[in-house]
């Protein structure tokens, strides 16, 4: 057997409820969510009862995500799985922070919780929107890009789905520019162009807010969204440039396989990272963890 990796997923695909059923089952999970709560009051709230409106608020989704990103790995590591290595997607990465022992678990909360606060900011400041491109190669998408200003491809996914940020003025334009090139294009929910450079005042503010903290060696290898290679060098680095440049993720999962991985655990909430692995190679084993059913049906 391969190397088993952990990918933690990112926000989008939050929902009221998420997490219930690992914090009644789980009492490392219940342990996760506590120490959310107490650093957070109303996080506990907000992930098993918060409307769908509530929960799509930057400030709110990505501390009940990251909590859930987390909760799920203890749940795996609960049930003496041996974990190689591991990687999470955008906002999932700072769960992975904690996770792989760079940060303490509380310190990566704060960090999520700053860094929420400085997202929305950003996006606050300069309005953007993110568009999902599909059926076309990242190269095409490329190139659309570059016939408009502030508009980059900012999400590599897989083989044929690439997310865009933009400025929001231009979403029609740059859709219809799509499906001039016989792709799909779909706007997303979100409130800013994330990973663009439109962060760069966020990506500042988290630097900054990093400074006091201690970052440790990984006790696990981590793959950085950044350079889609484990991390090493100026960890604060890293993480800032996350923020406000490309998730590489096809080139991620492809160097996590080319190192041993066949086997991936997306923890937290959803299956988009799941889908997007088969897309990318469809022979290694996927397993997801969002509730007591997954956990139960996990046998590695």
């Amino acid at each position: 057997m391969g190397k088993v990796a952990l990918v933690f997923s990112g926000q989008g695909a939050q929902y009221s409820g998420m997490g219930k059923e690992l914090y009644d089952c789980s009492p490392s999970a219940k342990a996760v969510f506590d120490m959310a709560e107490k650093l957070r009051e109303g996080t506990l709230r907000q992930c098993f009862e918060g409307t769908a409106e509530e929960l799509s608020v930057t400030v709110n989704t990505q501390p009940t995500v990251f909590a859930t990103d987390l909760a799920a790995a203890e749940a795996v590591l609960e049930k003496g799985i041996r974990v190689d290595c591991a990687a999470g997607f955008s906002l999932g990465e700072i769960a992975a922070l904690g996770f792989c022992g760079i940060l303490t678990y509380e310190d990566a909360f704060r960090l999520v919780c700053k860094r929420a606060e400085l997202m929305d900011k950003a996006a606050k400041a300069t309005p953007g929107a993110m568009v999902a491109v599909m059926k076309i190669s990242p190269e095409k998408t490329e190139q659309i890009c570059a016939e408009f200003d502030e508009c980059w491809p900012v999400n590599y996914n897989s083989p044929m789905q690439t997310v865009v940020a933009m400025n929001r003025d231009i979403t029609e334009k740059f859709c219809d520019r799509v499906k001039a090139e016989k792709g799909r294009a779909k706007a997303l929910a979100v409130s800013g162009a994330f990973h663009s450079p439109y962060m760069a005042e966020a990506a500042q503010g988290l630097s900054e807010f990093l400074q006091d903290m201690e970052l440790s060696q990984a006790e696990v290898p981590l793959y950085s969204n950044f350079t889609a290679q484990p991390y090493e060098g100026d960890y604060i680095s890293l993480i800032t440039n996350q923020c406000k440049n490309p998730v590489k993720w096809q080139k991620t999962i492809e160097n996590m396989i080319a190192d041993g991985v066949d086997t991936f655990i997306e923890v937290g909430v959803g299956k988009t990272l799941s889908g997007l692995i088969k897309k990318i190679n469809s022979e290694v084993k996927v397993f997801k963890v969002e509730n007591k059913a997954d956990l139960d049906a996990l046998e590695i």
